[in-house]
């Protein structure tokens, strides 16, 4: 069981919701619907977060899994440092 979630994007994920409609909130990070729950936090510890629609509007939803106010981004994602990529010498493109 991981302790931590994994980072699905460094920021927040801007969606329209429907007014009544239900949504669940990957809280994992694995899921492959961000920012939506599909099931891959099976046995992981980690629970999707039920968000009930109270009207037609944009919600921005974390997609860093950090933030103190699940569903919703507090800006968590800019405590994050991540590490740029190695850089394989070998596949870079020269250009001319």
């Amino acid at each position: 069981m991981s302790k931590q979630a994994v980072i699905a994007r460094k920021g927040p994920f801007g969606v329209v919701v429907e007014k009544g409609k239900t949504y669940w909130w990957c809280a994992c990070g694995l899921s492959k619907s961000q920012p939506f729950c599909d099931g891959s936090h099976n046995g992981t510890g980690f629970e999707p977060v039920k968000y009930v629609a109270d009207e037609k509007v944009m919600v921005a939803f974390c997609g860093c899994k950090q933030s103190h106010h699940q569903p919703y981004c507090d800006d968590a994602h800019i405590a994050i440092k991540v590490e740029p990529e190695e850089i394989d010498e070998s596949k870079k493109k020269r250009i001319i």
